[in-house]
């Protein structure tokens, strides 16, 4: 860190309980009800992942006081904001589409938050520049944003949140507008600009992997609620919604274990390797499962059952098999494997699952 951007507290060591984010965002808006805690340490990187609809994108607005609070709290480094205005909040916002102002340069769109807080005009461009080198755009200080490539344009729309020293940076969807090959380089850069931010980062997004790739911590909110929070390998691991499951790309069942038989809510029983009691979560991954046209004859997979294929669709460099019947589940295989199988919507197979592939953890 420089002292460009080092965080200026004020605050003792013993004080240091008191960085951070606090929060209880609950915000009501007609039928909808968003009821979620933040808490996080300065360094973190936070990403709120979910469906359409979920309420990320509102508790990003109440963070920002873009949008008021009808309960709970919002504390940052110990102050409460709940009544502070979105302006005089320490709080920098990247936006989706960057929200650059088209007639100012890069250079003076960088500048324009220094200024709003009194900085003198030299002052403030001075820091600019600065912030442009450091997101290696200084070759591009005077551009107007219509120049700007979208990745250039999303780093001086970081570069314009990070150069008023907030405590709080809030990302909303910062990668969306990007191409998947520019995406690629930009969030290798916006990790690494993260990795310097020494206050509290917020992010928002649909993508698991800019999820994945970018936090620290992922909190997944469903209908206005959080239904898991954690670390990233965590919850690619534990999954427990189908929602993120289907994020993680794992098949997702619930059941009751009585040693190395979970016996599923609805639907047949799986054998794990675990030896679990109670309630329980079983994942594997579609590519566990192997797929038979005919009863297989000595398999050693103790996971066997009927099925019907519900769909067909490509799948990265596979094909992906939805499958319904006993055990409704997702099987990926090669194209050459699926032509060898004759697989088409309406083909009744055989689906199996080796015990050393599944994954049992208590629900």
């Amino acid at each position: 860190m420089t002292d460009i951007d080092a965080p200026k507290t004020g605050l003792a060591p013993a004080d240091i309980r008191e960085q951070g984010l606090d929060a209880r965002l609950v915000v009501e808006r007609g039928s909808f009800r968003l009821d979620v805690a933040l808490a996080a340490a300065p360094g973190d990187v936070v990403a709120l992942l979910g469906p359409n609809g979920a309420g990320k994108t509102t508790a990003l607005r109440a963070l920002a006081g873009l949008v008021p609070l009808t309960d709970g709290h919002l504390r940052l480094d110990g102050a409460s904001l709940e009544r502070t205005p979105a302006e005089s909040r320490p709080v920098g916002v990247v936006f989706q589409d960057y929200l650059l102002f088209p007639h100012l340069s890069a250079l003076d769109n960088v500048a324009f938050g220094p200024r709003c807080q009194g900085a003198g005009k030299a002052e403030a461009r001075a820091q600019a520049a600065a912030w442009l080198d450091r997101m290696g755009l200084a070759g591009h200080s005077g551009a107007k944003p219509r120049h700007l490539s979208g990745g250039q344009a999303q780093r001086v729309a970081l570069a314009r949140a990070l150069a008023t020293r907030p405590r709080l940076l809030l990302l909303d969807e910062p990668l969306a507008a990007l191409d998947a090959r520019t995406r690629l380089e930009v969030r290798a850069q916006l990790r690494r600009h993260l990795a310097e931010f020494e206050a509290v980062a917020v992010l928002v997004t649909h993508d698991p992997l800019d999820a994945m790739v970018l936090a620290d911590r992922l909190v997944v909110v469903e209908h206005g609620r959080v239904v898991q929070e954690g670390a990233p390998s965590d919850i690619a691991r534990h999954p427990r919604t189908d929602y993120i499951a289907q994020l993680v790309g794992l098949n997702l069942y619930r059941g009751a274990a009585e040693g190395h038989t979970v016996r599923l809510d609805a639907g047949p029983s799986i054998t794990t390797t675990e030896v679990l009691s109670g309630p329980v979560f079983v994942a594997f991954p579609p590519v566990a499962v192997t797929l038979f046209r005919d009863r297989p004859t000595g398999a050693s997979a103790r996971n066997l059952w009927r099925c019907e294929v519900a769909g067909l669709e490509t799948h990265g460099d596979q094909i992906r098999a939805d499958l319904t019947g006993e055990l409704p589940l997702a099987a990926d295989l090669t194209t050459v494997a699926a032509a060898e199988l004759d697989l088409h919507p309406g083909a009744a197979v055989w689906a199996t699952v080796k015990a050393t592939q599944t994954h049992a953890y208590p629900a």
